[in-house]
């Protein structure tokens, strides 16, 4: 029988899912751990923040000489982007080799059952073994998440807001709860929006041991990232302290779909929740100018209230077609726009010009179909 490729087979697996059976995933780290002398693992947790403090982290441990994988999701443009290993993305040679191991350890049912996040989970603690750190972000959640399954000597919570309600609770209280109950033995906590996650903190960590974040002073010039970024960043250096590395010599990562500049008039930025709209509205706050945001949403997101604080920095909005069956239908889009008094009108790459700035951002997926999209135009 051929072996189907990484790609094949996760083409065929559960992208999205109504529940969590946590079992599946425990079943497939019992299946492998033996043959896996995992790193030193960093668990990024929260609801903004973990793909740009993670890369700062696993950067920065990269220029320090260490062997690092970062695993994060989603990816941008290709599933390689997923697990960085060592300062580069997984080469497809890395991943396929992976693959084969788990489909020889794994029951037949475990890998019919395992979801696509759960299988990349444990394909990159596969791609983990013999490395010095692990950095692991966690996806939607934090106790029953897929990367939760092995113990975290260090957890990193991020901002913590309002986002996949459905799945962990409906309000900052019960999310804070249920990302926070990840942590196994120390951590370190983000500057927060809502108090409600700081007295989480406070009793449901207590016995944990508490790195306090202090301020660092950076070896590179980091005063033209956002505030946001720079804040993480912060927390990047202040692990490195924590982990007591030692004096060495660093460049500023640059990062992927986080307030990039992809041309001098266009930010591109993966963000998707009002937590990540808040942040970047204190940046394009800063500009006299207005921005033509290049946007759509999944229907779970609340749409209206991200709209509604990006509004008075918006000259009109142009909704992006995405092929996605969680998209959010574009006459309910339509309504909140013109509910909220926004101009809008459909986006065509073709149409975009010097002379207006552009805020492209709702989701990794916006932010994926208009870099292809502009690919292909570039390429006429």
């Amino acid at each position: 029988m051929t072996q189907n490729s990484l790609h094949d087979f996760l083409e065929a697996k559960t992208l999205y899912y109504d529940k969590i059976d946590y079992s599946v995933i425990q079943k497939g780290w019992e299946a492998i751990k033996n043959d896996i002398s995992l790193p030193f693992v960093i668990h990024i947790v929260g609801t903004n923040g973990k793909g740009s403090t993670g890369r700062y982290i696993a950067s920065l441990l990269n220029q320090a000489q260490k062997t690092v994988l970062h695993y994060s999701s989603p990816h941008i443009i290709s599933f390689n982007e997923r697990i960085w290993i060592d300062g580069e993305d997984a080469i497809d040679n890395q991943l396929e080799k992976a693959h084969l191991f788990l489909q020889k350890k794994l029951s037949k049912t475990l890998l019919e059952k395992l979801t696509y996040f759960e299988y990349t989970t444990l394909l990159a603690f596969v791609l983990s073994d013999k490395k010095e750190y692990l950095v692991l972000e966690a996806g939607l959640g934090g106790e029953f998440d897929a990367t939760n399954v092995v113990k975290n000597d260090l957890s990193v919570f991020t901002p913590i807001g309002l986002d996949h309600q459905s799945f962990l609770g409906d309000t900052i209280k019960k999310i804070a709860t249920t990302k926070m109950r990840s942590c196994d033995r120390s951590y370190i906590v983000a500057n927060q929006i809502y108090s409600e996650v700081l007295e989480v903190q406070k009793t449901l960590l207590k016995d944990k041991k508490y790195i306090v974040a202090q301020n660092i002073e950076p070896q590179c010039d980091i005063s033209s990232l956002p505030k946001y970024l720079q804040q993480n960043f912060q927390i990047a250096l202040n692990v490195i302290n924590f982990l007591k590395i030692g004096s060495f010599e660093y460049t500023l990562p640059k990062l992927k779909g986080r307030f990039e500049y992809y041309k001098k008039n266009i930010i591109i930025d993966v963000g998707h929740n009002s937590l990540a709209a808040t942040v970047i509205a204190k940046e394009l706050e800063k500009s006299s100018q207005k921005f033509i945001l290049v946007y759509n949403s999944y229907e779970d997101k609340d749409y209206p209230t991200i709209l509604k604080i990006l509004k008075p920095y918006l000259q009109e909005v142009q909704i992006i077609s995405l092929e996605d069956k969680r998209v959010v239908s574009q006459e309910l889009l339509e309504k909140t726009l013109e509910k909220l008094n926004i101009t809008y009108k459909q986006f065509e790459i073709m149409n975009i010009n010097e002379q207006n700035n552009y805020l492209v951002f709702g989701s990794f997926l916006v932010v994926e179909e208009f870099l292809k999209g502009m690919k292909r135009y570039e390429k006429r």
